[in-house]
């Protein structure tokens, strides 16, 4: 690979990571508003806005591991740990301080919009760290067995799998600590499912399209990975 290519790769690498942080933080700053969405009659899904970044941060990552390797992956997602945290001791900060009078948005109101960040962003980093470690590691065994072949087998099973971690791990913890009624607990655990199974399988020809342009504007070999630590070719 050359200097160019080399800084080219880099770049987008970094521009990665940063959708993908940006993706984890956004989902966990905007989970207490719930919508409804009915999919053309079968069924209407019930589910928190939350969800709606949170399969951006997967297809992120079978990307990056496709691309860049299970290594440089990882490293993603350790840096989703720290930014999500560090936003957390910022409304914690945010919050903790009194408002002014003449404030738009006064103490009470702060509160209730971000009061349950911080239970969100616990239960969040708990399945996160169940979930994306546990689609990196199913991705690079299919990959590994199907000899790089299959890009939609390897895709899909690894986000079906870590998909459904995440949600039940994010529930029960919220409705252990008590933000999210028990009740409500199945249906949610159905809808949030399905709706991540169901752009999970939306974004198959996006990773497929990704892929194509990284292999044709790096000049990559099937199933060959960009090594960025790796020494340039003039």
């Amino acid at each position: 690979m050359t200097l160019k290519q080399k800084l080219s790769a880099q770049r987008v690498y970094l521009i990665l990571g940063a959708l993908f942080v940006a993706s984890l933080v956004a989902s966990n700053l905007i989970f207490q508003k719930f919508f409804y969405y009915d999919f053309f009659g079968l069924y209407t899904f019930e589910i928190s806005v939350g969800i709606l970044p949170y399969p951006i941060t997967f297809l992120i990552t079978d990307l990056i591991s496709e691309i860049y390797g299970k290594r440089k992956a990882n490293q993603v997602v350790t840096a989703g740990i720290f930014a999500s945290f560090f936003s957390l001791l910022i409304i914690l900060a945010a919050d903790a301080v009194p408002s002014t009078n003449w404030s738009p948005i006064g103490d009470q109101l702060f509160n209730k919009v971000f009061g349950a960040t911080g239970i969100a962003v616990f239960a969040s980093m708990v399945a996160y760290l169940l979930a994306q470690y546990i689609d990196i590691y199913i991705y690079h065994f299919w990959k590994k067995l199907t000899k790089g072949k299959h890009l939609w087998l390897r895709n899909n099973f690894s986000t079906f799998s870590s998909q459904f971690v995440d949600t039940a791990s994010v529930l029960l913890l919220l409705c252990t600590f008590g933000k999210i009624e028990w009740s409500l607990f199945g249906g949610l655990l159905l809808g949030g499912f399905l709706f991540k199974v169901l752009i999970a399988v939306i974004d198959t020809p996006f990773l497929y399209l990704f892929v194509y342009l990284f292999r044709k504007v790096y000049r990559l070999k099937p199933n060959e990975e960009i090594n960025l630590e790796a020494d340039v070719t003039a």
